[in-house]
């Protein structure tokens, strides 16, 4: 791969669409579904915003789904080489 294709390529591409097929198969309104990446830090933050009845959903008893999400999240990062942070925002 050259330098050209790496400036092509969308920053942690694996580990948003892994998100995005994630969030949007728990959510009742998958087009409601925003993900933002932010990349003000250390590390890239996938910024997710859901429909306000589906925000529990994703978030799960205790945290439970959410932190199941964040780490599944970080492993598809780990395929293209970055560290990532999911945080959900309402």
């Amino acid at each position: 791969m050259s330098d050209a294709d790496d400036a092509n390529q969308v920053e942690a591409a694996t580990a948003r669409n892994v998100l995005e097929f994630i969030v949007e198969s728990l959510v009742e309104d998958p087009d409601a579904v925003e993900i933002e990446l932010d990349d003000g830090g250390r590390r890239l933050a996938l910024n997710v915003s859901v429909a306000r009845d589906d925000m529990g959903r994703v978030i799960g008893k205790r945290g439970r789904v959410a932190q199941a999400i964040r780490q599944v999240v970080r492993a598809a990062a780990a395929r293209d080489g970055v560290e990532v942070d999911v945080e959900f925002v309402d």
